[in-house]
């Protein structure tokens, strides 16, 4: 049996003669246990707040998007559209044309943007899915209008007395002033009414693909961005070399995260600074551990000097403790992390902690998060162990 690893074990579980020994060695214990926890706590909930702040962008963005690499529009003719149909992966695919308008009714109005779009659309995106009043239908110069917008104008579906009227600035050159009519009109009728995030309720207006495109005096075959549905299978990249193939160089493609590359780039740095803080938290409350085994070494004096007479090393001895500070931190690291997991389950199964009255906080048990809390318990409490085990020398060791 290795001695040190031996002897180790026994100093955690003996105690101590002096109370105040045995008061600190819990009071370090306790602290590891509520550090550990409350990284992990953070750790899940930051996780369960990016899953739940990015499942806002799968209602309006597809899995991959094509967009102009220079200027605001592109051409896609048919045996382009034909040449996509049969690539492999592609679950299906639409066509877009968006441009920023104005929006009027009743004398009220609203900067916004309309988007027009093809039947295909809604299964390229699952926008329908977000529906909060009305149906998803966009032609016969009807649209669906977010939520945000139809309370700004006092909006409702169907209502064919009172339509929403777009107006777009007309393309060219030159003054508009000089225009007798500097802007296109378009008169629609709102079918639906979709709701997903305050922004985006007050963005977007979408309507049919052609009507727009009139609006904006564009050629049928001029849109702004192809939207892709993946099959669950399809490898992204695949995909994505081969609708370059077919597009050529006039367009970029962007997967779900490039095309929100702010939003991650946001989420990600307030997850790593949340670590970083929480992991200065331990670092500060280990500073119990270096204390605790100081204390220890001191407590244990004598029988140390008993050890080494009976010839055990200086470095056995400074192993000895090291591995005490080891023992005590992985288990209070996973004694935490145990505890946490029971407390992110019961908030999985209960939802127990609400934002509403009818909305959970959003958390998520995720297996990478315990190897993180548990990675920088171990090494914080290593650090740490092998800092207080060094004060062991010769000099305490001797008679």
């Amino acid at each position: 049996m290795n001695f040190p690893w031996y002897i180790a074990k026994r100093y955690v579980r003996a105690k101590s003669s002096q109370n105040a020994v045995n008061v600190i060695n819990f009071i370090t214990f306790l602290v590891i246990v509520i550090g550990s926890a409350a990284l992990f706590i953070v750790l899940s909930g930051f996780a369960g707040l990016k899953t739940f702040s990015l499942s806002f962008t799968e209602t309006f963005d597809p899995s991959l998007k094509a967009e102009p690499l220079t200027g605001k529009y592109f051409t896609l003719t048919e045996e382009q559209k034909n040449q996509l149909s049969e690539i492999e992966g592609i679950a299906s695919f639409s066509a877009e044309l968006e441009e920023r308008v104005y929006l009027t009714h009743k004398q009220k109005s609203h900067v916004a943007w309309i988007k027009g779009v093809d039947s295909s659309y809604a299964r390229a995106t699952h926008i329908d899915s977000a529906l909060y009043w009305g149906d998803w239908a966009i032609d016969n110069q009807q649209g669906v209008i977010g939520l945000g917008i139809a309370n700004m104008l006092g909006l409702v579906i169907n209502d064919y007395r009172n339509p929403l009227i777009v107006l777009a600035p007309k393309p060219g050159k030159g003054s508009p002033s000089l225009q007798a009519k500097p802007y296109n009109q378009l008169a629609l009728v709102p079918a639906g009414v979709y709701a997903v995030e305050e922004n985006l309720d007050r963005k977007y207006v979408f309507t049919d693909l052609p009507l727009v495109q009139a609006l904006l005096e564009r050629e049928p075959n001029e849109i702004s961005g192809i939207n892709f549905e993946l099959s669950p299978e399809a490898s992204l990249e695949e995909v994505r070399s081969e609708v370059k193939r077919v597009m050529g160089s006039k367009v970029q493609l962007k997967d779900r995260e490039e095309q929100n590359s702010t939003l991650y780039r946001m989420l990600n740095t307030e997850n790593l600074a949340t670590y970083l803080i929480f992991t200065l938290v331990l670092i500060i409350a280990l500073f119990n551990v270096v204390g605790a085994i100081i204390m220890m070494i001191l407590d244990k004096q004598q029988n140390s000097r008993t050890l080494y007479s009976l010839g055990t090393t200086v470095k056995e001895i400074r192993r000895i403790y090291f591995l005490q500070g080891v023992i005590v931190t992985g288990l209070g690291g996973l004694l935490g992390v145990f505890l946490a997991s029971l407390l992110i389950w019961s908030q999985l199964l209960f939802g127990w902690l609400k934002i509403t009255p009818s909305l959970s906080y959003p958390v998520e048990y995720k297996v990478v998060n315990v190897l993180i809390v548990l990675g920088t318990i171990v090494v914080l409490g290593l650090i740490a162990s092998k800092i207080a085990s060094s004060r062991v020398n010769k000099k305490l060791l001797a008679a």
